[in-house]
């Protein structure tokens, strides 16, 4: 935190007015089910990134980015998106939305603060929008509401970046507290937090470096008549909704589709009734269930959805084996591919006296694949906040 503050003071020779924090964070289950307006279990992390922000007596706009070493220039009145700016592109689009949902911004110098860097996948991206709608709305919109400030997250990302609107993303952000995983219910655009407390595992994030391949296009999953398609095999039960479980009755309704759709589709149902199964269990603290989910939903990533990689399944296996003793009935550790897939990040449960064993496992890894993964032992946090802010 000080960090930002000396690196802002130094650049522009001044204090910030404003400094924001936002959490990192990844998805344990469910983030390729919210077209299908299904549910996501995410959870926030300590990966923060800092945003330091000084107001100007003009409309010019400056960003630094210490750890790049990289420096953009913008103007309040003038702002366009511009693919050399890169990792600015996120900020000057919230402050586009701004202005875009009726409230004004002048000019600021920005700098921002992490030691993860967009590329990485973990929600660095997501936490600096986050970050930069809090530091304005603390500037200069301080009556500006939690649903208001979605909206301009919302516009700035439909209309500046062109790009989709993720309310698990932004949500997982903003709301999440320690010690906790967030449930989002896509239906309803609703959260609820979920404890986490099961001492003696630590959460593991690797990035194994693979390079990013689309294997195929998602968004060929996405179209409104798949969307219709799982609608009709959803059922209410108990007040809630569960996706029907007859073989015959699935087969009938998904008849229609090829057999690489319908994989990917029955993947779909098979995220949700994970989630289903992972939150008692959270609630509960019963990590065999839990890591039971999460390692089927792996399974199912890999399979059906066909986004995982050789390397990211040699990680995952290499976990399940620390502990002789445990089964598939019941695990000990769990790890998942998670965020876009198609190879980079996994995220592991295991026991904290495992570490090291796993440290040893990415060098091996690095000798068989070729990539140096970087790994990161990490926490649940809390929601983006307001750290300081001199302006009354």
């Amino acid at each position: 935190m000080d960090q930002v503050t000396e690196a802002h003071c130094l650049e522009y020779e001044s204090k910030p007015d404003v400094l924001v924090t936002a959490p990192g964070r990844f998805h344990l289950i469910g983030e390729h089910c919210w077209y299908f307006k299904d549910k996501t279990l995410s959870m926030a992390v300590n990966l923060p990134v800092y945003l330091s922000v000084s107001v100007r007596n003009d409309s010019a706009l400056r960003f630094y980015y210490p750890q790049l070493k990289e420096r953009k220039r913008a103007n309040v009145s003038t702002l366009k998106f511009r693919r050399e700016d890169r990792w600015a592109n996120a900020l000057k689009a919230i402050i586009f939305a701004f202005g875009e949902c009726g409230f004004s911004c002048r000019g600021m110098n920005i700098t921002v603060w992490s030691d993860i860097l967009p590329s990485a996948g973990f929600g660095i991206t997501t936490a600096m929008k986050v970050a930069m709608a809090l530091a304005i709305r603390a500037l200069f919109h301080p009556n500006c509401t939690d649903a208001q400030l979605l909206q301009v997250i919302d516009r700035g990302n439909r209309f500046f970046l062109n790009a989709g609107n993720f309310i698990s993303d932004i949500y997982t952000a903003m709301y999440s507290e320690e010690n906790s995983c967030l449930l989002i219910d896509h239906s309803k655009n609703t959260y609820k937090a979920v404890p986490f407390n099961f001492d003696g595992y630590s959460i593991v994030l690797t990035d194994a470096r693979v390079p990013r391949i689309s294997l195929w296009n998602e968004d060929t999953v996405r179209i409104p008549e798949n969307f219709l398609l799982l609608a009709e095999l959803k059922n209410q039960k108990n007040g809630f909704w569960i996706y029907e479980e007859s073989e015959t009755e699935i087969n009938d309704v998904l008849s229609a589709v090829s057999e690489n759709t319908r994989r990917k589709l029955i993947c779909i149902m098979k995220e949700h009734d994970c989630i289903m199964d992972a939150v008692p269990a959270l609630e509960s603290g019963n990590f065999p269930q839990f890591a039971r989910m999460v390692n089927k939903s792996h399974e199912d990533m890999r399979d059906l959805f066909e986004i995982s990689c050789p390397e990211i399944d040699w990680l995952a296996k290499r976990v399940l084996e620390f502990d002789p003793a445990a089964t598939v009935r019941n695990p000990s550790a769990c790890a998942r591919i998670t965020g876009k897939g198609f190879g980079r990040c996994l995220y592991t449960f295991m026991k904290t006296d495992d570490i090291d064993n796993y440290v040893q496992k990415l060098a091996e890894y690095e000798r068989i694949f070729g990539f140096t993964a970087s790994y990161y032992v990490v926490k649940p946090e809390r929601g983006a906040h307001v750290i300081e802010c001199s302006v009354k």
